[in-house]
Protein backbone atom coordinates (compact mmCIF):
# COMPACT_ATOMS: atom_id res chain seq x y z
CA UNK A 1 0.00 0.00 0.00
CA UNK A 2 1.32 3.40 -0.99
CA UNK A 3 -0.42 6.78 -0.89
CA UNK A 4 -0.19 10.53 -0.32
CA UNK A 5 -2.77 12.30 1.80
CA UNK A 6 -3.29 15.74 3.30
CA UNK A 7 -2.81 16.02 7.05
CA UNK A 8 -6.33 17.48 7.38
CA UNK A 9 -7.99 14.50 5.64
CA UNK A 10 -5.90 12.02 7.63
CA UNK A 11 -6.93 13.63 10.93
CA UNK A 12 -10.61 13.83 9.86
CA UNK A 13 -10.64 10.11 9.13
CA UNK A 14 -8.90 9.13 12.37
CA UNK A 15 -11.04 11.44 14.50
CA UNK A 16 -14.23 9.98 13.05
CA UNK A 17 -13.36 6.40 14.04
CA UNK A 18 -10.90 6.39 16.93
CA UNK A 19 -13.38 7.02 19.76
CA UNK A 20 -14.67 3.44 19.74
CA UNK A 21 -11.19 1.93 20.16
CA UNK A 22 -10.84 0.45 23.63
CA UNK A 23 -7.60 1.18 25.48
CA UNK A 24 -7.97 -1.97 27.59
CA UNK A 25 -8.39 -4.86 25.22
CA UNK A 26 -7.02 -8.42 25.29
CA UNK A 27 -7.07 -8.57 21.46
CA UNK A 28 -4.24 -6.41 20.04
CA UNK A 29 -6.08 -6.04 16.70
CA UNK A 30 -8.85 -4.08 18.46
CA UNK A 31 -6.34 -1.35 19.37
CA UNK A 32 -5.65 -0.91 15.67
CA UNK A 33 -7.34 1.02 12.89
CA UNK A 34 -7.89 -0.79 9.60
CA UNK A 35 -6.55 1.24 6.66
CA UNK A 36 -7.74 0.32 3.15
CA UNK A 37 -6.59 2.28 0.13
CA UNK A 38 -8.09 2.01 -3.34
CA UNK A 39 -9.12 4.31 -6.16
CA UNK A 40 -8.77 7.82 -4.75
CA UNK A 41 -9.81 7.00 -1.20
CA UNK A 42 -8.38 5.83 2.09
CA UNK A 43 -10.89 4.11 4.35
CA UNK A 44 -10.47 3.97 8.13
CA UNK A 45 -12.30 1.34 10.23
CA UNK A 46 -12.19 0.86 14.02
CA UNK A 47 -14.21 -1.44 16.27
CA UNK A 48 -14.64 -2.69 19.85
CA UNK A 49 -16.82 -5.57 18.53
CA UNK A 50 -19.96 -3.78 19.83
CA UNK A 51 -19.65 -0.63 17.72
CA UNK A 52 -17.78 -0.32 14.41
CA UNK A 53 -17.13 2.97 12.62
CA UNK A 54 -15.80 3.31 9.08
CA UNK A 55 -14.97 6.56 7.29
CA UNK A 56 -13.50 7.21 3.84
CA UNK A 57 -11.45 10.28 2.87
CA UNK A 58 -9.71 11.50 -0.28
CA UNK A 59 -6.14 10.34 -0.95
CA UNK A 60 -3.75 9.91 -3.89
CA UNK A 61 -3.32 6.13 -3.97
CA UNK A 62 -0.37 4.85 -6.00
CA UNK A 63 -0.58 1.26 -4.74
CA UNK A 64 -3.86 -0.07 -3.26
CA UNK A 65 -3.88 -2.38 -0.24
CA UNK A 66 -4.80 -2.77 3.40
CA UNK A 67 -3.25 -3.11 6.84
CA UNK A 68 -3.93 -2.26 10.49
CA UNK A 69 -1.94 0.16 12.65
CA UNK A 70 -2.21 1.09 16.39
CA UNK A 71 -4.67 3.97 16.20
CA UNK A 72 -3.53 6.01 19.23
CA UNK A 73 0.12 5.97 18.10
CA UNK A 74 -0.79 6.84 14.51
CA UNK A 75 -3.07 9.68 15.59
CA UNK A 76 -0.45 10.99 18.03
CA UNK A 77 2.17 11.15 15.27
CA UNK A 78 -0.05 12.64 12.55
CA UNK A 79 -1.49 15.31 14.85
CA UNK A 80 1.98 16.60 15.72
CA UNK A 81 3.37 16.69 12.15
CA UNK A 82 3.98 20.22 10.85
CA UNK A 83 3.96 19.45 7.13
CA UNK A 84 0.54 19.53 5.44
CA UNK A 85 1.18 16.49 3.25
CA UNK A 86 1.88 12.93 4.40
CA UNK A 87 3.22 9.90 2.53
CA UNK A 88 2.11 6.54 3.86
CA UNK A 89 3.58 3.22 2.86
CA UNK A 90 2.93 -0.30 4.18
CA UNK A 91 5.15 -3.24 3.22
CA UNK A 92 4.35 -6.98 3.03
CA UNK A 93 5.24 -7.44 6.72
CA UNK A 94 2.68 -4.76 7.77
CA UNK A 95 5.38 -2.26 8.65
CA UNK A 96 3.78 1.17 8.27
CA UNK A 97 6.11 4.01 7.20
CA UNK A 98 4.98 7.62 7.67
CA UNK A 99 6.96 10.38 5.92
CA UNK A 100 6.23 14.08 6.12
CA UNK A 101 8.81 16.81 5.50
CA UNK A 102 11.82 15.94 7.64
CA UNK A 103 9.85 13.44 9.79
CA UNK A 104 10.12 9.68 9.34
CA UNK A 105 8.30 7.02 11.39
CA UNK A 106 8.01 3.24 11.27
CA UNK A 107 5.11 1.62 13.13
CA UNK A 108 4.57 -2.13 13.51
CA UNK A 109 1.14 -3.11 12.20
CA UNK A 110 -0.93 -6.29 11.95
CA UNK A 111 -2.46 -7.98 8.91
CA UNK A 112 -5.80 -6.64 7.64
CA UNK A 113 -7.05 -10.26 7.48
CA UNK A 114 -7.14 -10.42 11.29
CA UNK A 115 -9.56 -7.47 11.51
CA UNK A 116 -13.20 -8.42 12.29
CA UNK A 117 -15.32 -8.26 9.08
CA UNK A 118 -18.26 -5.86 8.76
CA UNK A 119 -21.71 -7.49 8.95
CA UNK A 120 -23.98 -7.42 5.89
CA UNK A 121 -27.55 -6.12 6.00
CA UNK A 122 -30.52 -7.12 3.87
CA UNK A 123 -32.05 -4.48 1.60
CA UNK A 124 -35.59 -4.55 2.99
CA UNK A 125 -35.34 -3.08 6.49
CA UNK A 126 -34.17 0.47 5.90
CA UNK A 127 -35.25 4.12 6.15
CA UNK A 128 -33.60 7.31 4.91
CA UNK A 129 -34.00 10.67 6.64
CA UNK A 130 -32.12 13.97 6.95
CA UNK A 131 -29.19 13.83 9.40
CA UNK A 132 -30.51 17.03 11.02
CA UNK A 133 -33.80 15.26 11.87
CA UNK A 134 -32.10 12.29 13.52
CA UNK A 135 -29.64 14.61 15.30
CA UNK A 136 -32.51 16.70 16.70
CA UNK A 137 -34.46 13.63 17.84
CA UNK A 138 -31.42 12.15 19.61
CA UNK A 139 -30.60 15.45 21.29
CA UNK A 140 -34.16 15.64 22.67
CA UNK A 141 -34.07 12.12 24.16
CA UNK A 142 -30.52 10.90 24.85
CA UNK A 143 -30.10 12.83 28.13
CA UNK A 144 -32.77 10.57 29.71
CA UNK A 145 -30.95 7.27 29.01
CA UNK A 146 -30.42 5.21 32.16
CA UNK A 147 -26.87 4.55 33.38
CA UNK A 148 -28.03 1.84 35.78
CA UNK A 149 -26.42 -1.34 34.42
CA UNK A 150 -28.87 -3.57 36.26
CA UNK A 151 -31.67 -2.26 34.01
CA UNK A 152 -29.86 -3.09 30.81
CA UNK A 153 -32.75 -2.48 28.37
CA UNK A 154 -32.92 1.15 29.54
CA UNK A 155 -29.22 1.77 28.70
CA UNK A 156 -30.10 3.05 25.24
CA UNK A 157 -32.69 4.74 23.02
CA UNK A 158 -35.75 2.78 21.93
CA UNK A 159 -36.48 3.42 18.25
CA UNK A 160 -39.79 2.43 16.65
CA UNK A 161 -40.61 2.56 12.94
CA UNK A 162 -44.32 2.12 12.32
CA UNK A 163 -47.56 3.91 11.39
CA UNK A 164 -45.63 6.22 9.02
CA UNK A 165 -43.51 7.67 11.78
CA UNK A 166 -40.29 7.22 13.70
CA UNK A 167 -40.56 7.36 17.48
CA UNK A 168 -37.64 7.62 19.92
CA UNK A 169 -37.91 7.08 23.65
CA UNK A 170 -35.40 7.18 26.51
CA UNK A 171 -36.11 6.68 30.21
CA UNK A 172 -34.24 5.97 33.43
CA UNK A 173 -37.35 5.13 35.44
CA UNK A 174 -37.64 8.60 37.00
CA UNK A 175 -38.19 10.55 33.77
CA UNK A 176 -39.02 9.80 30.17
CA UNK A 177 -38.34 11.70 26.94
CA UNK A 178 -40.28 10.94 23.75
CA UNK A 179 -40.14 12.45 20.28
CA UNK A 180 -41.64 11.36 16.99
CA UNK A 181 -41.38 12.49 13.38
CA UNK A 182 -43.59 11.58 10.47
CA UNK A 183 -41.78 9.72 7.73
CA UNK A 184 -42.23 7.28 4.91
CA UNK A 185 -41.81 3.82 6.46
CA UNK A 186 -42.47 0.99 4.01
CA UNK A 187 -44.33 -2.16 5.10
CA UNK A 188 -41.11 -4.20 5.11
CA UNK A 189 -39.13 -1.63 7.11
CA UNK A 190 -41.46 -1.55 10.12
CA UNK A 191 -40.00 -2.68 13.43
CA UNK A 192 -38.38 -1.54 16.66
CA UNK A 193 -35.01 -1.87 18.37
CA UNK A 194 -32.85 -0.40 21.16
CA UNK A 195 -29.66 1.51 20.27
CA UNK A 196 -26.97 1.32 23.01
CA UNK A 197 -25.81 4.53 24.73
CA UNK A 198 -22.26 4.26 23.32
CA UNK A 199 -23.62 4.29 19.77
CA UNK A 200 -25.98 7.16 20.61
CA UNK A 201 -22.96 9.17 21.85
CA UNK A 202 -21.09 8.50 18.60
CA UNK A 203 -24.11 9.49 16.51
CA UNK A 204 -24.55 12.68 18.56
CA UNK A 205 -20.89 13.46 17.79
CA UNK A 206 -20.90 12.57 14.08
CA UNK A 207 -24.33 13.61 12.77
CA UNK A 208 -24.26 16.84 10.74
CA UNK A 209 -26.89 19.47 9.93
CA UNK A 210 -26.75 18.63 6.22
CA UNK A 211 -26.94 15.41 4.20
CA UNK A 212 -28.92 12.22 4.79
CA UNK A 213 -28.62 9.17 7.03
CA UNK A 214 -29.65 5.69 5.98
CA UNK A 215 -30.66 3.36 8.82
CA UNK A 216 -30.68 -0.40 8.26
CA UNK A 217 -31.35 -3.00 10.89
CA UNK A 218 -31.47 -6.75 11.39
CA UNK A 219 -32.18 -9.12 14.27
CA UNK A 220 -29.45 -7.92 16.63
CA UNK A 221 -27.61 -5.11 14.86
CA UNK A 222 -28.19 -1.86 13.02
CA UNK A 223 -26.18 0.41 10.73
CA UNK A 224 -26.23 4.16 10.18
CA UNK A 225 -24.69 5.53 6.97
CA UNK A 226 -24.10 9.30 7.17
CA UNK A 227 -23.72 10.85 3.71
CA UNK A 228 -22.82 14.47 3.12
CA UNK A 229 -23.28 16.61 0.00
CA UNK A 230 -19.65 16.16 -1.05
CA UNK A 231 -20.23 12.42 -1.40
CA UNK A 232 -18.16 11.30 1.59
CA UNK A 233 -19.76 8.98 4.10
CA UNK A 234 -19.35 7.57 7.60
CA UNK A 235 -20.72 4.16 8.51
CA UNK A 236 -21.61 3.20 12.08
CA UNK A 237 -22.53 -0.43 12.76
CA UNK A 238 -23.75 -1.40 16.21
CA UNK A 239 -24.96 -4.39 18.16
CA UNK A 240 -28.42 -3.74 19.55
CA UNK A 241 -29.58 -4.13 23.15
CA UNK A 242 -31.53 -7.36 23.46
CA UNK A 243 -34.71 -7.55 25.50
CA UNK A 244 -38.15 -5.95 25.61
CA UNK A 245 -38.44 -2.23 26.25
CA UNK A 246 -41.07 -1.46 28.95
CA UNK A 247 -44.48 -0.14 27.93
CA UNK A 248 -43.66 3.55 28.08
CA UNK A 249 -47.16 4.67 27.06
CA UNK A 250 -48.56 3.75 30.48
CA UNK A 251 -46.46 6.34 32.34
CA UNK A 252 -47.72 9.23 30.22
CA UNK A 253 -50.59 10.92 32.12
CA UNK A 254 -53.84 10.63 30.13
CA UNK A 255 -55.25 13.93 31.39
CA UNK A 256 -54.01 17.18 32.80
CA UNK A 257 -55.52 19.87 35.02
CA UNK A 258 -53.23 22.84 34.41
CA UNK A 259 -51.18 23.75 31.33
CA UNK A 260 -48.76 26.60 31.98
CA UNK A 261 -46.77 28.34 29.22
CA UNK A 262 -43.21 29.32 30.21
CA UNK A 263 -40.36 31.18 28.51
CA UNK A 264 -37.81 28.35 28.16
CA UNK A 265 -34.65 30.45 28.52
CA UNK A 266 -35.89 32.39 31.56
CA UNK A 267 -37.17 29.22 33.28
CA UNK A 268 -33.89 27.39 32.52
CA UNK A 269 -31.66 30.12 33.99
CA UNK A 270 -33.81 30.47 37.11
CA UNK A 271 -33.58 26.69 37.68
CA UNK A 272 -29.82 26.70 37.13
CA UNK A 273 -29.37 29.43 39.71
CA UNK A 274 -31.67 27.72 42.22
CA UNK A 275 -29.86 24.39 41.70
CA UNK A 276 -26.68 25.94 43.11
CA UNK A 277 -28.37 26.01 46.52
CA UNK A 278 -29.26 22.31 46.54
CA UNK A 279 -27.14 19.56 48.08
CA UNK A 280 -26.87 15.79 47.79
CA UNK A 281 -29.21 15.37 50.75
CA UNK A 282 -31.80 17.90 49.61
CA UNK A 283 -31.62 17.99 45.83
CA UNK A 284 -35.08 19.27 44.99
CA UNK A 285 -36.46 22.60 43.86
CA UNK A 286 -40.04 23.57 44.60
CA UNK A 287 -42.20 25.18 41.93
CA UNK A 288 -45.07 27.15 43.49
CA UNK A 289 -47.68 28.35 40.99
CA UNK A 290 -49.83 31.30 42.04
CA UNK A 291 -51.80 33.94 40.17
CA UNK A 292 -49.59 35.06 37.26
CA UNK A 293 -46.40 34.09 39.04
CA UNK A 294 -44.10 31.14 39.57
CA UNK A 295 -41.84 30.92 42.60
CA UNK A 296 -38.86 28.58 42.39
CA UNK A 297 -37.33 27.80 45.78
CA UNK A 298 -34.47 25.60 46.95
CA UNK A 299 -33.64 25.07 50.56
CA UNK A 300 -30.90 22.93 52.05
CA UNK A 301 -29.87 23.43 55.69
CA UNK A 302 -26.16 22.87 54.96
CA UNK A 303 -26.01 25.33 52.00
CA UNK A 304 -28.69 27.98 52.32
CA UNK A 305 -31.72 28.93 50.29
CA UNK A 306 -32.71 30.33 46.92
CA UNK A 307 -35.85 32.03 45.69
CA UNK A 308 -36.61 33.04 42.11
CA UNK A 309 -39.86 34.68 40.99
CA UNK A 310 -41.04 34.60 37.37
CA UNK A 311 -44.04 36.42 35.89
CA UNK A 312 -46.16 33.86 34.05
CA UNK A 313 -49.60 33.49 32.54
CA UNK A 314 -51.38 31.35 35.17
CA UNK A 315 -54.98 31.66 36.35
CA UNK A 316 -55.45 28.29 38.12
CA UNK A 317 -55.51 27.42 41.81
CA UNK A 318 -52.33 27.70 43.90
CA UNK A 319 -50.24 24.59 43.43
CA UNK A 320 -46.76 23.46 44.50
CA UNK A 321 -44.69 20.58 43.15
CA UNK A 322 -41.04 19.62 43.68
CA UNK A 323 -38.60 18.16 41.14
CA UNK A 324 -34.95 17.21 40.95
CA UNK A 325 -33.64 20.35 39.17
CA UNK A 326 -31.34 18.37 36.87
CA UNK A 327 -34.36 16.51 35.50
CA UNK A 328 -35.91 19.82 34.48
CA UNK A 329 -32.70 21.45 33.27
CA UNK A 330 -31.73 18.58 30.89
CA UNK A 331 -34.74 18.84 28.55
CA UNK A 332 -34.74 22.66 28.66
CA UNK A 333 -31.09 22.58 27.54
CA UNK A 334 -31.88 20.20 24.69
CA UNK A 335 -34.87 22.10 23.27
CA UNK A 336 -34.48 24.96 20.77
CA UNK A 337 -37.99 26.37 21.37
CA UNK A 338 -38.63 29.78 22.92
CA UNK A 339 -41.75 28.56 24.73
CA UNK A 340 -42.40 25.35 26.67
CA UNK A 341 -45.52 24.13 28.47
CA UNK A 342 -45.64 22.38 31.82
CA UNK A 343 -48.72 20.25 32.44
CA UNK A 344 -49.69 19.37 36.01
CA UNK A 345 -52.38 17.35 37.79
CA UNK A 346 -51.36 17.70 41.47
CA UNK A 347 -48.22 17.67 43.65
CA UNK A 348 -47.91 13.85 43.64
CA UNK A 349 -48.55 13.13 39.94
CA UNK A 350 -45.85 13.27 37.24
CA UNK A 351 -45.29 16.61 35.54
CA UNK A 352 -45.23 16.76 31.73
CA UNK A 353 -43.11 19.16 29.70
CA UNK A 354 -44.23 19.82 26.13
CA UNK A 355 -43.54 22.12 23.21
CA UNK A 356 -45.54 23.09 20.13
CA UNK A 357 -44.26 20.03 18.30
CA UNK A 358 -43.86 16.27 18.59
CA UNK A 359 -41.99 16.15 21.92
CA UNK A 360 -43.06 15.06 25.38
CA UNK A 361 -41.17 14.70 28.66
CA UNK A 362 -42.55 13.07 31.80
CA UNK A 363 -40.82 13.63 35.15
CA UNK A 364 -41.67 12.13 38.54
CA UNK A 365 -42.12 14.65 41.35
CA UNK A 366 -40.22 14.56 44.63
CA UNK A 367 -41.88 14.70 48.05
CA UNK A 368 -42.44 18.23 49.30
CA UNK A 369 -40.52 18.56 52.52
Amino acid sequence: MNLTISKEQFINGLQAVQNVVSTRTTLPILSNVLLRAEGDRLEFTATDLDVTIACGVEAKVTKPGGSTVPVKKLFGIVRELTNLEIDLEVDDKNMCIVRSGASFYKINGLSADEFPPLPQFKEDKKVVLPQATLKGMMKKTSFAISTDESRYVLNGIFLSLKDHKMTMVATDGRRLALVDEEMDVSEGSQGEFIIPAKTVNELNRLLQDKGDVEIRYAENQASFTLKDEKGSSILIVTKLIEGNYPNYRQVIPAETKERVPLAREEFLHALRRAEIMTSEKSNSVKLSFGKNKLEITANSPEVGEAKETLAINYKGPDMAIAFNPKYMIDPLNALPNDEVFIELIDELSPGVLKINGPFLYVVMPMRLS
